[in-house]
């Protein structure tokens, strides 16, 4: 991957509450997309409101644009993010059988949760005035198991596990290019290739999974991810798409 993306910007600061809150904040000045890198997170937040454990040397950042689609087809790119990581981290290390894509936001290293996506947005009217994709990687080091939830993947970091010592720095470098590929992609040729190639590296694939939603627990095998980006079980009862759940092998 050959330098800093045309047209995306950066910045980096020492400091900050979260950098999608950070994205929030800044989004109406913003004339196209944004890289806000984050040194220090100090209320960072995961999905569903939950904490994000976020020591030092790892990464946290966010990409905020202001997209023209409707929420639905902008929520894709949490697709196009998790390819993303996934070449940014296969040039972090020179190898990539040890990574995967779990459903909906989670990238895998040796089956453990390496590196997470949130996307956040505001709007109205069916439009969007602003989206952010949220983006936190292990790269030092691994919450401890009391720090997430019982029933978590088990978290890892990259430096432990393949030995690559790459700063939040030096890893936004290799980040932001990758995501220009994808969103290229995205824009040229819909959502389709992007599915494609999500579902290449998906974790799981044809196995049999949990999905616990809100209000009930699906197990089935995991059949493929929908055009809509939905999850797709075929239980013992019939063959379901998810829209929103968490996953668990």
């Amino acid at each position: 991957m050959t330098g800093w993306p045309e047209g995306y910007g950066k910045r980096v600061l020492a400091s900050v509450d979260s950098t999608n809150a950070e994205a929030a904040r800044i989004a109406p000045g913003l004339s196209g997309p944004e890289w806000i890198l984050a040194l220090e997170q100090t209320a960072a937040r995961g999905r569903r409101g939950r904490g994000w454990v976020n020591p030092a040397g790892n990464f946290a950042a966010t990409l905020v644009m202001h997209p023209a689609e409707t929420p639905d087809k902008v929520a894709l790119r949490s697709f196009v993010a998790a390819l993303a990581l996934y070449d940014a981290l296969v040039a972090a290390t020179g190898r990539s059988e040890p990574f995967s894509l779990k459903w909906p936001n989670d990238v895998l290293l040796n089956g453990g949760k390496l590196a997470g996506i949130l996307l956040e947005s505001a709007g109205s009217g069916g439009r969007l005035t602003h989206f952010a994709i949220g983006i936190g990687v292990n790269l030092k080091e691994a919450p401890a198991a009391v720090q997430v939830e019982q029933t978590a993947t088990r978290p890892v970091s990259l430096l432990s596990e393949t030995g690559a010592d790459v700063s939040p720095e030096e890893f936004l470098d290799l980040l932001a290019p990758a995501y220009a590929k994808y969103e290229d992609q995205f824009a040229t040729y819909g959502f389709e290739p992007i599915r494609t190639a999500w579902l290449d590296r998906a974790a799981r694939l044809g196995e049999v999974v949990t999905a616990r939603t809100s209000r009930d627990e699906l197990t089935g095998t995991f059949e493929t991810v929908d055009a809509a980006g939905n999850l797709v079980l075929s239980t013992a009862k019939s063959r379901v798409a998810v829209p929103a759940a968490d996953v668990f092998f």
